[in-house]
Parts: C-alpha cells; structure tokens; sequence
C-alpha cells in the first residue's frame, strides 16, 4: 500500500549532483540520501548510469536525488557516461557541482555553470575535501565572486557543511517546482467531470494509468465529483445526470466515440492534452499539428515515449498512431522510437517528432525537448493532439483548455 502513496517520480523536485571524477559527487550521494546507495571508490569513473534516490527533505518535501558519472570521463564507454550526465541535466531543477579542494576551477565546471544557467537551473558550487586540503575564507569568497554561486565548504568524509547545504538546497530549490494543474483550475466546486476510461489490451492489468489517477486526485482537490466509465457506458452516464459535467475527459484512443457521445454543450478534452498543459507548452504541441497534412510518404518521424513497455497489439504509439497517419496520408512513412529517457541529440532528419503525454518526465524535462526541437526547426507534437488531429476533433478539445492557456 505504501507505494500508492508515493509522490510520482515526475512530480518531485529533482536535484542533481554534477562535476568532474572522484570529486566526491558519490559520497554526498550517501550522505544526502543518508544510504550507501552509490558506489564510492578511489578509482574514477566508478559511477555509470545516473543513480535516482526518491526522499523527503522537509520542509521542501518530496524530491529525487541524482547521482551522475564525472563530466570529465574519457573513452568510448566515458562519452556514453556523459551522455547519460547531460540527459540527467536536462531535468534537475537544482544541481550541485561538486568541486575538490585541492582543485581549481576548470573548463568542466564552467562549462556546466554555462549550461545550467541556458536551462534556468539553480547552481550550488560545493567545495569538498575540505577535512584533507587548505581551505580558506578567502578562497570561498573568490570563488563566490568568480562564479556569483551560492559557494560552500563541505565534507563528505566528516560531515562538515552539510547542515548548511541542506539549508542551501531547502532555500534555492525552486519553490515553483510543482507542475501546474492539470484540471483543477478548469473547475468550481460543486462541479461534475466524467472520466473515459477505456479497458483494453494495452490497459494495465487492475489499475488505471498514472494520468488517469491524476486527474481525479485534481478534481477532488478542485471540490468536484468525478464519474469514471469505459467509452460504452458514457452514454448512460450522462443520462443519469440531473444536469451536464462542467467537464468530460477521454482517453486519446476514444476520441472518436467520445465526440459522438458527449454533447456539443459539454467541454470535452483529453487526458493527453491536460498533460501537455501540464508537462509543456500546448500552443506549440496544437501549432505542430499543421505538420500532420503535409507529410509524404518516406518521411522520417520521431515518436518519443518516456516510459517503458512491451508493445501490446493495441499500443498507442507503436501501432494505432503509425497505422492511422500512414492511412492518412497513403504511404508509408520511416518511424523511429525512442523509450525511457532516451531522446535523440540531433532531431534535424526528422520532419516530425510526436511525443508521449510525458506524465514519467518532469515539467523542465519536456520543456528542454521542446525548446530542442524548436531550435532545430523541427515540429513536436504529442499523442493526444495527434489523435485529436487525425479524428478532426481538435478545435473541439482544445476549447476547454483556451482560456487557461492565457492565464
């Protein structure tokens, strides 16, 4: 049952240890998480994949913690761990460089103030071995004025600073770091939505899906009553109502049939466009759909999905989108899949990217694969506008969301 109650992955603050090999970002690993969950050893590069630790720090709350292999790793195998690094950057809100004491500042470390600072990221420059090398006022105070960080001595051996970075982190973390509603702010109290909730081959077994959950946690907070039904009972549902939903919400999959079935007096959208408005920008996703009319057959497209699974016969973005806009467009198109959090560097050679309703990426995260594709050119658009677009339901679905969309 506890894990029911756990804060969602996406929904946490990240924050991300970054620097160069064997400068302790491991052992302030363990000794923020308070764990030895990350291998510490003498020899650099020990530290492969980024390493994610879910935790409470009060009274910020809910975070995850992100160990990373040193940006200074060197070699066929080093360019890969850094890759890893630079993925994990795109998602911190708040990453600390930790920096040895006995070393000084270099291009590593520039580079990363360089890159945080493009991202929006909040930057803590940690100074550790501080038990084992000459330290001083003066050489923090440089480093403050070279850097203009939030610069602080620390110990991971002896545990020297760290009450002052965790106050540090508590202070710097970005108090806005919670994603924005996902419908509450479409509701009054009182108010009436009903849910659309297909079961079939592609559902998990015995539960609904992560957006789905959303979706009626922020309608209860909004002082709402939700309805939950699969797309053949929609039907009665709204018949046994005194008076129409403020809301109604589908899954992509049954836009079609929602469409017949709820009135036009009704508000209607999705869930996948209530993530998009949550996760990133949604004028951009409904502006990429444009897009979709002018593919030709051999065209390449991205289809980026941020979760992992195995392809059922009814996978969204495996089968039914690939199948659906090959027939509108009468060819046969040159897909490429991306899974996890895996996302391509260079996004030139595609004429479309369609991503998933990213509910696994943080808000930062999504938004940087927007702001990468933008950038290259190249339009984005997700699952739910895309299907919304192929059953010309989209003007429609995104009525509901217009006016929030301004605020």
């Amino acid at each position: 049952m506890a894990g029911i109650q756990e804060t969602p992955k996406a929904n946490r603050v990240h924050i991300g240890i970054f620097g160069r090999r064997n400068a302790g970002k491991s052992s302030l690993f363990n000794k923020l998480t308070k764990q030895n969950a990350a291998l510490v050893s003498e020899t650099p590069g020990t530290t492969t994949d980024p390493v994610y630790k879910a935790m409470e720090i009060l009274p910020l709350g809910p975070v995850m913690i992100i160990d990373t292999a040193g940006i200074d790793d060197v070699g066929d195998l080093g360019k890969l761990r850094v890759g890893k690094t630079k993925e994990a950057m795109t998602k911190t809100d708040l990453a600390i460089v930790v920096l040895d004491a006995a070393e000084s500042l270099t291009d590593f470390e520039t580079t990363l103030f360089k890159e945080f600072k493009e991202l929006g990221t909040e930057v803590i420059l940690a100074v550790n071995k501080v038990d084992s090398s000459e330290y001083s006022d003066e050489r923090i105070k440089r480093l403050v004025d070279l850097t203009g960080l939030e610069v602080l001595p620390i110990s991971t051996l002896t545990g020297s600073g760290m009450t002052e970075l965790m106050d540090a982190i508590v202070k710097l973390a970005p108090r806005a770091f919670e994603d924005p509603p996902l419908l509450r702010d479409l509701l009054k109290p009182g108010d009436t939505v009903i849910l659309c909730v297909p079961v079939d081959t592609g559902a998990p077994k015995g539960r609904l899906i992560l957006p789905q959950v959303q979706a009626i946690r922020d309608a209860l907070d909004a002082g709402a009553s939700v309805i939950v039904a699969k797309e053949n009972e929609i039907e009665n549902q709204l018949a046994n109502l005194k008076k129409p939903p403020a809301l109604a919400i589908t899954d992509s999959q049954a836009f079609a049939k929602a469409n017949q079935t709820v009135g036009k007096e009704i508000p209607l959208t999705s869930f996948s466009i209530l993530m998009a408005r949550q996760k990133g920008d949604l004028v951009t996703l409904a502006e990429g759909a444009e897009i979709i009319d002018q593919l030709k057959p051999g065209d390449k497209v991205l289809i980026a999905e941020a979760c992992t699974h195995r392809c059922q016969a009814e996978d969204i973005g495996r089968i039914k989108i690939p199948k659906m806009l090959q027939k509108r467009i009468g060819g046969k198109l040159d897909f490429t899949w991306y899974t996890g959090n895996s996302f391509p560097e260079d996004v030139a050679p595609y004429k479309l990217v369609i991503h998933c309703g990213a509910c696994m990426l943080t808000r930062r995260a999504m938004l940087q694969r927007q702001r990468q594709c933008r950038e290259a050119g190249i339009p984005m658009v997700n699952y739910g506008v895309t299907l919304a677009k192929l059953t010309g339901v989209l003007d429609r679905a995104m009525i509901p969301v217009k006016d929030a969309l301004t605020r």
